[in-house]
């Protein structure tokens, strides 16, 4: 197993554990302990989003778990669907601007940084009605607004919205525009493998760019000269990223 791929692993064990020592996490692996307390100390994700009490029980700051405990502390805003759908805009955005104080995010653009944030907030309205439109069970799910992990040293994620299923993540970076920009589709795609670190192997991460101005639109847009590609929808077509992966309609 190569350097990267054990601190993944070993990251993936502290983060379903409540407390866990080097020994059995070597143990689990199939490793020496050496090569535990190698990386302990040299992955960035443990080093940034782990932490060793004074019994040498390692944890992870975000557990692998459905709902993510820990994930509230990296978010301007975090909660169930249920939660977000039953506050009013006012208190919503209150609970908002006090999250995003918290987590370090910069609110110096006052005005046009609240109308992008009202603009999120009726854009996932839309969906979440949609969505139980067709009858789909969305109230457990985890909706986070403005998520910042950069307290840490190396491992830096920004998401606009993240809304994590039992089985799926999505990643949206949101922008008040109507047409594609190839910068804007590699942003939405920039942080997919970092939270598919944090969230962990059972919960497949999709990036995709929401374009608040646009109508009618739903697509594919090809990231750089990959063969990959990232949905981008108009905000009223949302609902088709979901069922994309989720296979509501089929």
């Amino acid at each position: 197993m190569d350097a990267n791929a054990l601190g993944r692993s070993m990251y993936a064990i502290i983060c379903r554990n409540d407390g866990i020592r080097a020994r059995e996490i070597a143990r689990e692996l199939g490793v020496s302990r050496k090569e535990v307390n190698r990386q302990l100390y040299r992955y960035p994700f443990i080093r940034d989003l782990c932490y060793c009490d004074d019994d040498y029980l390692w944890y992870g700051t975000i557990q692998q778990t459905f709902p993510h405990e820990g994930l509230r502390e990296y978010c301007g805003w975090y909660g169930t669907v249920r939660e977000f759908y039953a506050l009013d805009e006012e208190l919503w955005l209150d609970e908002l601007r006090l999250g995003c104080m918290r987590v370090g995010r910069n609110l110096n653009n006052t005005r046009g940084l609240i109308h992008s944030f009202t603009d999120c907030r009726k854009t996932m309205r839309e969906l979440v009605g949609a969505l139980h439109d067709f009858g789909v069970d969305c109230d457990s799910w985890e909706i986070a607004f403005e998520l910042r992990i950069k307290r840490a040293k190396w491992v830096r994620i920004y998401a606009d919205v993240l809304v994590i299923t039992p089985t799926h993540a999505f990643s949206l970076e949101f922008k008040m525009k109507d047409v594609i920009e190839q910068d804007e589709v590699a942003q939405a795609a920039k942080y997919v493998p970092y939270l598919e670190v944090v969230l962990g192997s059972g919960v497949d991460v999709v990036g995709a760019l929401v374009l608040t101005r646009a109508r009618d639109l739903y697509t594919h847009a090809q990231l750089g000269n990959t063969t990959a590609e990232v949905p981008v929808s108009s905000a009223d077509m949302l609902f088709n990223v979901f069922d994309e992966y989720l296979g509501f309609l089929d």
